[in-house]
């Protein structure tokens, strides 16, 4: 039985090198996986899905506005597809969520989503929000923050290394922009004492 599922946690937990691992697992399989990536989000290069621990795979990309049933139809038709894999889930707008999920109700296709929760203002992502609303199955990737909690949340930083508390939700960057945190070292970070 197909199933969406939201993998999720904050920036540099591994969410894209579980996800390759997952992909690799079908091909091992002698399964052929579906492999898709926001189109804007070109640090690795376009349509890459690539971790920090240097692993890496060539994807299809994804766009605001686009119909991911019909993409995944289309897909369909060129040849067979075991799952979807679908990195930067909270790049997702929350219509196209609902496409992947029809996707996994119709073509009976599992979909299995990776992604950030929450933007560096303790905010959901349009994309997240939606997939803790559909998803069948949750799952947090877990990383630390430098106190050795779980991180949860992230802060922004400008070119200056100050916290960036306003500014456009979206703003493509690594580890030199993002650091993960517990909630109480977020707090103290943003002055929410």
């Amino acid at each position: 039985m197909a199933k969406l599922y939201f993998h999720y946690s904050t920036m540099n937990a591994g969410k894209s090198t579980v996800l390759l691992q997952a992909a690799h697992n079908y091909v091992e399989r002698g399964m052929v996986p579906y492999l898709l990536t926001a189109q804007f989000d070109g640090r690795a290069g376009e349509g890459r899905i690539a971790s920090r621990i240097g692993i890496g795979e060539q994807a299809d990309t994804y766009a605001p506005g686009e119909d991911l049933f019909a993409k995944l139809q289309a897909r369909f038709a060129a040849g067979p597809c075991a799952c979807v894999f679908v990195d930067e889930a909270q790049f997702l707008e929350s219509e196209q969520v609902w496409q992947l999920a029809r996707a996994v109700d119709d073509l009976d296709v599992p979909v299995m989503c990776f992604g950030l929760r929450v933007d560096f203002r303790g905010q959901l992502f349009p994309g997240s929000a939606t997939l803790l609303a559909l998803a069948d199955e949750m799952r947090e990737v877990r990383t630390i923050c430098h106190c050795g909690k779980k991180a949860t949340m992230v802060v922004r930083k400008g070119p200056d290394g100050n916290v960036v508390k306003d500014g456009a939700q979206v703003q493509i960057g690594g580890n030199e922009t993002y650091v993960s945190l517990c909630r109480r070292h977020w707090r103290a970070e943003v002055g929410d004492s």
